[in-house]
């Protein structure tokens, strides 16, 4: 009887272990976020937007955020167009990369034009706001140095932010070709937001 419940003990015990190794091995990979690439390519954006001269003007400093912005998420696809083993991140970063750069233009094409006119504090404040919870956010994420995973990880808080700054435009800007720009954004980026949740929670353990 003695014999036969250590038997059983001893099963269970390495029932026990193999699980735990198991579950070693399915468990989610991170890496620094100073040795990843994607998010190297974040906080140096974010530097950026963080020294740029404000006008006060909600269209102008919006259309050269948002420029900023672009500029980050189009370096962000090229490396996943470049280096990414997924099909279907990779055409969604292409893309990226076609859409962005046509509405650089429509930015630049703006700013070539335009002085400021108007000054708003409360829109600067928010801005500002957004910006640091962005960089927040960022470095709260889980990176796991699979660069598919990693740039719809990254890409998603990426596109909120840009959803936030396209709304506010909205609500306080003026410029009606901007606003047309601001609705497009915001669509169409929370649709792919919607497209990068789902890849991600089909292949986050993959």
């Amino acid at each position: 009887m003695k014999t036969t419940f250590k038997t059983l003990m001893l099963l269970a015990l390495l029932g026990f272990t193999a699980a735990c190794s198991d579950d070693d091995d399915d468990a989610l990979k991170i890496q620094a976020h100073d040795q990843n690439q994607m998010m190297t390519v974040m906080h140096d954006m974010m530097a950026e937007m963080e020294t740029m001269k404000m006008t006060q003007d909600p269209d102008i400093d919006y259309a050269e955020m948002m420029k900023m912005h672009h500029m980050g998420a189009i370096e962000m696809a090229e490396l996943e167009v470049k280096s990414g083993t997924n099909s279907e991140m990779k055409t969604m970063a292409q893309a990226i990369v076609d859409a962005q750069k046509k509405e650089i233009t429509q930015l630049d094409s703006f700013l070539a034009t335009s002085t400021p006119t108007t000054m708003n504090m409360e829109f600067h404040m928010q801005m500002m706001e957004g910006m640091n919870r962005m960089g927040k956010q960022a470095d709260l994420q889980i990176i796991t140095g699979n660069i598919d995973q990693d740039f719809a990880t990254l890409m998603i808080g990426h596109h909120q932010s840009a959803t936030e700054m396209a709304q506010m435009q909205l609500l306080m800007g003026k410029n009606t070709q901007l606003k047309s720009l601001s609705t497009m954004i915001v669509e169409e980026q929370n649709k792919e937001i919607a497209q990068f949740q789902t890849w991600l929670l089909a292949n986050r353990s993959k």
